[in-house]
């Protein structure tokens, strides 16, 4: 796990202008790579490379990057891991053609090799893992970036001027001397519908995400060229609708224990110390007992525990790990702990995050930093097996709901209004009622400021994947296509965001075997009763879980991770709350509309509605604001 940065100029002034600028890009993410920093230069074509090591794979030198390909035609920055890199090595070595010659063992230099062999598309269709990475070219003086299926590593890229920029976080960009950012006001409104800001936009003018599964290939720094995928969920969920598996229980609880294993095993592998997260819940429980099952120590599990019952998971981890026989560590966190990481949220997550869990994330990852330098997560697998509330919820709703037209579902929307008392949740179903179509019930269910214009006065709302059913793949029912909606959207852009801002803040490398492709294509394969059975959510997993743990300690209601932030804004967050929402300022700044969110604060703070993930989202932009 590292960071990269990079630009591609038309021209600059020296060699050593260019170095510093760049050295000064990676400075800024340190934190991704402490342990090495390197700088490659291409004058004659005005590219600079830069890259942030922490060492992972072949601690010694042979991993430094930016690294040159044996052949001299290459060169890589490459920020994750690629963790099939054995395998290919092996297949690189039985070639016919001239043997590989190593210098040393990392899965960088594999990865090179794979591309002078196969080409860049062949060889990223070969790599399992999460990786985000800029390849140049010498012979074609071309530039490729890529990033893996899922999104598990960031990348950014835009162009300053004539300069084409990229690099991990935001925060290397800002360091480029052309850096001249303007918040694009309306992505603002996809900010304030989601919590998040989904690909390909970002919070800045002109600077975008690379999307997951894509490459993008430049061939002078003024082009600006759309990406490519080499690898399409889309297509991967109609195969999966148009083939689907048509074994039984047991061979299907056979086959994913059999891939999850495999990838468990694979993502163990490293030459630091590995650990895991454990929350006690389906998926990290299930992660953990197949890294067990397959490590002749006990390995190394860390949860987090609140004073407060209704957020504490601790005990459900304990007996987990009491059970598997792991060397578990749990810290208990007080409101005051939990606190304290708040104003170092703009800086770490670096555009306006939405998602209060990040605060748990991050007090998890310290934890495990302290112990081990990679943890394994179950991240992905609500995603994929049909875990999250909503989608037994939605399914529900449409149902009971679904016949009626739509003004007899105003009318039942505003009666439940009526009586929605303060509860978040009856005001939501209040809502989603009225809307007109399944579609838009999704679109509801997972909305935090609904109508994200009236917060902002304005704003676009059309532009992305969740707001354009027609570029919804044709799945079989309503879940389905809520659950392919998350994984192209919620998991990348939420999900994985504030796993690898929070691990890495830490210099903490975080990989999700659950995440690996070939798990996640059997499972777009699995009828939707292998998933969801009689109001049982994840019960492929759970039948995989029930062979390494008993049914009792795992079978509970599903609680999220999350600390009562609703709560401490009514007491120790209200004047931090207040100093970010004063009225006179959020006129002054021109963004919000004041009479709005200064209306949803009061709401907030009589109790009479709990608009929490609203306020939060406002919280999270005006503290982000400020740090510009």
């Amino acid at each position: 796990m590292c960071g990269i940065a990079g630009f591609w100029a038309t021209g600059w002034d020296s060699v050593a202008d260019g170095r510093v600028s760049v050295q000064r890009m990676a400075d800024t993410l340190s934190y991704r790579g402490p342990d090495d920093c390197g700088v490659w230069i291409d004058e004659a074509q005005g590219l600079a490379l830069a890259h942030r090591r922490l060492s992972i794979v072949d601690l010694s030198p042979h991993g430094h990057q930016p690294m040159v390909s044996a052949c001299g035609r290459y060169v890589i920055c490459l920020n994750g891991e690629i963790y099939n890199f054995p395998d290919i090595r092996r297949e690189l070595e039985q070639a016919d053609s001239q043997k590989p010659v190593w210098r040393g063992h990392s899965d960088t230099e594999v990865a090179l090799e794979a591309i002078v062999r196969w080409g860049i598309i062949a060889a990223l269709q070969r790599f399992e893992g999460m990786f985000a990475f800029a390849l140049w070219d010498r012979a074609q003086r071309r530039l490729h970036l890529a990033r893996d299926r899922f999104g598990e590593k960031p990348l950014f890229y835009g162009w300053l001027g004539s300069t084409l920029v990229f690099a991990s976080e935001l925060k290397a960009l800002r360091a480029h001397p052309e850096w001249r950012g303007t918040v694009d006001r309306s992505v603002l409104a996809l900010y304030f519908r989601h919590g998040y800001i989904p690909a390909p936009y970002s919070i800045h003018e002109g600077i975008w995400k690379l999307p997951p599964g894509t490459t993008l290939t430049l061939f002078h720094p003024g082009q600006v060229s759309e990406p490519n995928a080499y690898w399409s969920l889309r297509e991967t969920a109609m195969h999966g609708a148009a083939q689907p598996f048509d074994g039984d229980n047991r061979e299907a609880a056979e086959r994913l224990d059999g891939l999850l294993k495999r990838s468990v095993g694979r993502q163990m592998l490293a030459d630091v110390p590995v650990g895991a997260f454990l929350s006690g819940g389906i998926d990290s429980s299930l992660v953990v007992a197949l890294m067990q099952a397959q490590s002749s120590i006990p390995v190394k599990t860390f949860t987090i525990g609140f004073t407060e019952p209704r957020y504490d998971e601790s005990g459900y981890a304990r007996r987990v790990a009491s059970h598997l026989g792991t060397d578990h560590a749990e810290l208990v966190v007080t409101p005051r702990q939990a606190m304290s990481v708040i104003p170092e949220l703009p800086t770490i997550y670096d555009e306006p995050f939405g998602d209060s869990s990040q605060i748990p994330t991050l007090l998890v990852c310290h934890l495990a930093r302290q112990h081990v330098i990679v943890t394994l997560s179950g991240d992905g697998g609500d995603e994929l097996f049909g875990g999250y509330n909503h989608y037994q919820w939605g399914r529900t709703l449409w149902r009971a709901f679904g016949w009626m037209p739509t003004v007899l579902r105003q009318v039942v929307g505003g009666i439940v209004g009526l009586g929605a008392c303060g509860s978040e949740r009856t005001a939501k179903l209040a809502e989603v009622l009225a809307l007109g179509s399944a579609s838009a019930l999704y679109w509801g269910l997972t909305s935090h400021w609904r109508e994200a214009g009236l917060v902002l006065g304005s704003g676009t709302l059309d532009r992305v994947l969740v707001e354009r059913p027609d570029a919804w793949p044709p799945l079989g029912g309503f879940v389905q296509r809520m659950m392919y909606l998350d994984s192209m959207c919620f998991l990348p852009d939420d999900i994985l965001v504030k796993l690898d801002r929070a691990s890495m803040h830490f210099s903490l490398e975080s990989r999700a075997p659950l995440l690996n492709h070939a798990v996640a294509e059997f499972a777009w394969s699995l009828p939707l009763h292998m998933k969801i059975r009689h109001g049982t959510s994840k019960w492929l997993l759970r039948q995989v879980l029930n062979r390494y743990v008993p049914r009792p300690l795992v079978e509970r209601p599903k609680m999220g991770f999350g600390v009562p932030v609703g709560e401490w804004l009514r007491g120790p967050l209200r004047g931090w709350g207040e100093s970010l929402l004063n009225e006179n300022q959020l006129r002054r700044q021109g963004y919000l509309n004041p009479e709005l969110v200064r209306a949803k604060w009061a709401e907030h703070q009589s109790g009479q509605r709990d608009h929490l993930h609203k306020l939060w989202d406002v919280l999270m932009f005006q503290s982000w604001l400020q740090r510009q």
